[in-house]
């Protein structure tokens, strides 16, 4: 159940954030990140991204050590 809960989540996240990449009232990246980081809790495929991401932005990569456990 809570799986099924963080992938919708994480799903709904992602849509608000493309959506919000093209209105100017949201923060489509804030989501984009936030559903990312959902995802990346259960799908292999967005936890490898976000492994290639923090190899590529040393900061960003150590933030997602502190505070995102796969």
């Amino acid at each position: 159940m809570k799986k099924t809960v963080r992938i919708l989540a994480g799903c709904l996240l992602l849509v608000l954030g493309v959506v919000g990449l093209f209105l100017p009232v949201l923060q489509g990246a804030l989501f984009l990140a936030l559903g990312f980081l959902l995802l990346g809790k259960e799908i292999p495929w967005v936890a490898r991204f976000l492994t290639r991401l923090g190899e590529r932005y040393p900061v960003l990569g150590r933030w997602l050590k502190q505070h995102h456990e796969p």
